[in-house]
This record gives C-alpha cells, structure tokens and sequence, in this order.
C-alpha cells in the first residue's frame, strides 16, 4: 500500500475527522497500529452500541468531540495539534435520515467540509488532505452498463446524495482557491477527495443500512424487512476504500503529490457489485440458526436502483486493487459479529483483521 518501501506512519500527526463512526474507527485504529499519532474529532458515537466503544478505540489514539460546524472548537483542535494529515470523514452518512433533516445533513456534510478546509488553511504544518464523499456523488442515470468515472457529473436525487456532490465542489474550489496545484511548492498543501463504494464490515449499527439492519434481525431471532432487494450496489470490504484512502494520502506526502490532488473512486471489480438479494442469502446463510428474512411491503422513499464505480484511476495512479471478494467480506463481517456476540475482545479481534487483511495479495 505504501508508496515505497520506506514510507513510514510512524510518529506522523494525523488528525482524523470522523472517528466515532464506522469507517473512522477502522480506520483509526488501522493508523495507530502503524504508529501514527491520532487525533480524532467527532460528536459522540451516534448508534449504541457502536464500533468506537466496542473495538475500545480511544485506547490508541487521542479522542476529542467537538462538531466540524462549530470553528470555535475545530480551529484551535486542528492547529494545537498541527497535523501532517488530515483525514476528513465526519459526515451525515445516511439517505433515509438526509430525508427527514435535510437542513442538518447539508449543514454537516456541505458547510462541515468548508469549516474543516477552512481550518486547514490556517494550519501551516498540514501537508495532505483526503477529504471523503461517497459514490452516490454522481449525477446517477441508473444505466446498469455504465461505471460511474472521476470525470462524470456531479449530482444527487436525494439531500443526502446532492450533499456530498456538494462537498466535492466545496473541496475542489478550496483546492484551486487556495491550494493551487500549480503553487503547491509555496503551500504545500495537496487536497484529494475520495469515493467509495457501500462499505460493510463489522462494527456497523447504523439504523436503515442493509448490513446492521440484518444483524439486529438474526441476533433478535426475527425476520428483517428487505425493501429493494434488486438493487445493485457497489458492495466493498470497509478496509477495501480505507486502504485506498491511506496510500492516497502517503502519495499526497510524496515529491510527485501534485498529480494525486484530485478525485478518486474506489470500488470493488463489476462482478462483486451484486442485488441486495444476493448479500441478503448468503449473509442468511453465514448466519445460520434461524436467520430470516421477508420482503417488505413499502419500499420506502426513492433509493438508487443502480449503482456501480469505475476504479481504473486509482488501480493505475495508486496502484490500488481490492483484495477480499464480497463472499469472503461477508464471512469477515459475520465472524466479527459472532465474536462481539459471544464477549471476545474486539480490540484484539478487529486489530487481527486489519492485520491479516494487509497480509492478502491483491485480487488482478
């Protein structure tokens, strides 16, 4: 993953936005176990339980809470600190809840993402930027042949998904504003954004979210409702896009960082995007006991019905490439479950899977 064999993570300052959320907890952790030193920012874990408090986060890095809105409380968090690398992940993740507080959802991901870019340009010792959106960033024409590129409109149906086409926006017009790529040897500050894919993992107790949702069924011993089960998603491994995220930033710190300043997706090869029906079954079959599950009557409000990402950028320029298909990432999801539900330390438990998951080749 690394740019060369000597890059190192060690003792470098990377303050981390996000942390109490899912993919922020992976990949804080991941840091830390590499030797950063990790300051993270966020509001409290908002499911219970949650990933930061069962994989007992706070144990490896520093734990600040503080809102991204709020520059009273981020400026000085970000400047005291003065990080090499900024991680920015904190976000109102969810389409369903972008429907009943849109207002707050583009506040947070829209206005947050300003704050934090805003924070940075005051921060001389910051150096590289991944700011983190999402694949449903692109104007989406719900053609099942077209793999969504870097170069294709922005958009979004719904507030959630036009919030972080926004964010993308607000990100490149601080990059040409002032971090210009072509003044980069007076600032030296590079700003990329990345897009990913569905992740799942284990950790996720997110309400409306296919993975969590069937969790709390199995465990409940109760059927779950499945509203759109042929809908195609990009499904991906969490430490699949985090991995992209960390070599993206060691190629931001690196004498060529101006060619990585841009947008990159990541997202897993076209025959691991599959239905809902399909992660459904086999996560039923993982499962096992007495897993169930039923169609539900409503489908609720509109949800993208297709949904796949081109990812040739990032395997050319970052020499970025899955490494777990979506069946194996399915069985590491339900093994991480089966533990927490049976009182293993997942700490420990969580750290092994980053471990062995940097060991596997990648998947050509």
């Amino acid at each position: 993953m690394s740019q060369s064999s000597t890059f190192s993570w060690r003792d470098r300052h990377v303050f981390l936005t996000g942390h109490t959320g899912f993919k922020g907890g992976w990949l804080a952790l991941w840091l830390a176990s590499r030797g950063a030193i990790v300051r993270g920012y966020a509001l409290d874990p908002w499911t219970e339980p949650s990933l930061f408090d069962q994989a007992h986060i706070a144990a490896d890095i520093e734990d600040m809470r503080g809102d991204i809105r709020n520059p009273a409380d981020l400026e000085p968090a970000l400047c005291d600190f003065a990080p090499e690398v900024v991680f920015h992940m904190a976000a109102q993740p969810l389409v369903l809840a972008s429907y009943e507080d849109p207002i707050g959802t583009y506040e947070t991901n829209v206005i947050g993402t300003a704050r934090v870019l805003d924070a940075v340009r005051r921060t001389s010792s910051v150096r590289a930027v991944v700011s983190v959106t999402t694949d449903k960033c692109y104007e989406n024409i719900e053609d099942p042949h077209h793999a969504y590129r870097e170069t294709d409109p922005l958009g979004g149906y719904d507030p959630y998904s036009s919030s972080k086409a926004c964010a993308e926006i607000v990100s490149a017009a601080y990059r040409q504003s002032f971090f210009s790529i072509a003044k980069l040897a007076e600032h030296q500050c590079a700003i990329a954004t990345a897009r990913a894919g569905n992740v799942i993992g284990g950790g996720d107790w997110s309400t409306d979210r296919l993975i969590p949702d069937l969790v709390r069924g199995f465990l409940a011993g109760e059927p779950v409702l499945i509203r759109r089960p042929h809908a195609i998603r990009p499904w991906q491994h969490v430490l699949e896009p985090l991995a992209g995220y960390i070599t993206l930033a060691e190629k931001l710190l690196s004498a060529d960082a101006a060619r990585y300043a841009t947008a990159f997706n990541f997202g897993p090869y076209d025959d691991d995007a599959q239905p809902v029906e399909w992660i459904v079954e086999r996560m039923t079959k993982f499962w096992g006991g007495n897993a169930q599950w039923k169609l539900a009557a409503d489908p609720g409000a509109h949800e993208a019905g297709y949904l796949k990402l081109d990812a040739s950028r990032a395997h050319a320029e970052l020499n970025w490439r899955p490494r777990l298909r979506l069946e194996t990432a399915l069985e590491w999801l339900v093994a991480w479950y089966k533990a927490w539900q049976s009182d293993a330390d997942m700490h420990a438990f969580t750290l092994a899977q980053i471990a062995a998951y940097e060991k596997l080749p990648a998947i050509t």
